[in-house]
């Protein structure tokens, strides 16, 4: 599958800020290799995962005196991608084709960022990951056998969770999914909706309805195309929640989600209890999610059913052509 060309101009997490440490960290996005790597400064730096002398993965190498090492023959790769010193000539001129090609880096919300062209779309605006009065908890990652369209649109589908979810996100007694409004503004899916949910268990008391019967829940989403989705949780009184989803297109048919929430409530709880509820979760949608055919989400509409209540997967997929992304 060649992934449309417009997507390498998207930021794309490549991992959580804590995997980056001092050793070189290789990943894949887009079916292109990437090491990430940090500096003396601690910053870091995104380039193809490739040494151009014998082909070998600098992510297998080490960092000295704020270079990249290779761990064949050590030749030495600055912040620019270009090879600065090679220990078998140290007298020779360096040629000009000794470079490996650099991108576009950026760290935010515990995540690395990286963009493989310059980036075309800024990324969300998510002031509560950065309140001090907001306790945020990063999960996962999830790493699937699917395509990140799959992954994003499952984030998206509200009438799975009765089935998929029973007692911790639905209710089967209470299947229907009520109506959704999407307005596409720019690059940005806006709707919102107030639905059933089931209450919480003793096992995972995560949201805020602890005193409610039959709980609701108004939903507000953002969906920043092509794979990032703020979800800003809320059940009537001051007490909120805010989940930040994002997937990276690791390869074909192979992508890798993170999931990052924070909440102005229960501050004390350990991160664990949402670690493990949403690995649960994750886990119940993997097992679907893996089954569906093709593993890309298909974005002609004949190829698929589609009912009222897939709104927000129609839209997605409308979107996701009208912007070049599918």
């Amino acid at each position: 599958m060649d992934f449309p060309q417009k997507l390498k101009a998207c930021w794309h997490p490549v991992g959580y800020s804590k995997e980056i440490g001092e050793q070189p960290f290789g990943t894949f996005l887009l079916d292109q290799a990437v090491v990430i790597w940090r500096g003396a400064d601690g910053q870091a730096h995104a380039m193809r995962d490739l040494c151009i002398h014998r082909g070998t993965a600098l992510s297998l190498g080490w960092v000295k005196d704020d270079c990249l090492v290779c761990p064949y023959h050590a030749w030495e790769y600055d912040k620019k991608g270009a090879c600065v010193f090679i220990p078998q000539a140290p007298e020779a001129h360096i040629p000009e084709k000794a470079k490996t090609p650099t991108y576009h880096c950026v760290e935010r919300y515990g995540l690395v960022w990286v963009a493989l062209e310059s980036p075309g779309y800024s990324l969300p605006e998510i002031p509560e990951l950065e309140d001090a009065d907001w306790k945020v908890v990063q999960t996962g990652p999830f790493d699937w056998k699917s395509d990140s369209s799959r992954q994003t649109e499952n984030f998206t589908d509200f009438g799975h969770f009765p089935w998929v979810h029973p007692g911790l996100l639905g209710d089967p007694e209470r299947p229907e999914v009520p109506k959704c409004k999407v307005e596409k503004k720019g690059a940005v899916l806006h709707y919102s909706i107030v639905r059933p949910e089931a209450t919480n268990t003793d096992e995972f008391p995560v949201f805020a309805n602890d005193d409610v019967v039959q709980p609701e829940r108004r939903s507000v989403y953002r969906l920043h195309l092509p794979y990032t989705i703020v979800l800003r949780l809320g059940w009537g009184g001051e007490k909120g929640m805010v989940y930040f989803f994002v997937s990276q297109p690791i390869s074909k048919n192979k992508c890798r989600g993170y999931c990052i929430i924070g909440r102005n409530y229960d501050k004390d709880e350990p991160d664990t209890v949402l670690q493990n509820f949403e690995q649960v979760i994750f886990d119940q949608d993997k097992r679907i999610v893996e089954s569906q055919r093709p593993e890309q989400v298909p974005f002609d509409f004949a190829e698929e059913l589609h009912l009222k209540f897939d709104a927000v997967a129609m839209n997605y997929r409308k979107a996701m052509k009208a912007e070049g992304l599918a």
